[in-house]
């Protein structure tokens, strides 16, 4: 067996170093859950914003009348090591019942979170709210349960139109 010189087991227990210390410090970890709920919302201005209601094949004027989608969500959180910092599960049924009729009196859910009204059925009643709007609302009680973290939230109607929005983490802002 050759013994290892001695600057060859310093470069290499420096090489080791790096590496742990690249890990603990410039690798962005993140964790991921979708889930999905039907929802219906209008956007007024559509009926007779001439930009949309046009009269012709751009027309969206129907968009101004209440309608059905399934809304699809997919958020991205900043985790901090790599052994469950958020357990996954967990994250998306606390993100699920967020939405969930589950509310009291004062129209907050257990966890003090007011949530889009809703009824017996689930179906979220969401108004005039934009896919944006929505990731916006739902940033801010993320944010209060989980702050001091990037994140990311998509939000599409249907599965083929919706926004893409990152929250970036507030101490590196």
């Amino acid at each position: 067996m050759t013994q290892e010189r001695y600057y060859e087991g310093m470069l290499r227990m420096m090489r080791e170093e790096d590496k742990v210390n690249y890990m603990q410090n410039k690798v962005n970890r993140s964790i991921w859950v979708t889930f999905r709920k039907e929802g219906i919302h209008k956007y007024p201005a559509a009926i007779d914003d001439p930009k949309l209601a046009t009269g012709g094949w751009d027309d969206v004027s129907f968009l101004g009348y209440p309608h059905r989608h399934i809304f699809h969500f997919r958020v991205r959180i900043e985790v901090f090591h790599d052994d469950r910092d958020i357990e996954f599960i967990q994250f998306k049924r606390w993100l699920e019942r967020l939405y969930s009729g589950q509310s009291n009196s004062t129209g907050t859910d257990s966890e003090g979170s007011t949530g889009a009204s809703s009824t017996d059925s689930e179906v979220l009643l969401l108004d005039y709210k934009s896919c944006e709007m929505i990731a916006d609302e739902l940033y801010a009680k993320i944010s209060a349960k989980y702050p001091g973290r990037f994140v990311e939230i998509d939000v599409a109607e249907d599965g083929e139109n919706g926004c893409s929005i990152f929250y970036p983490n507030p101490k590196s802002v």
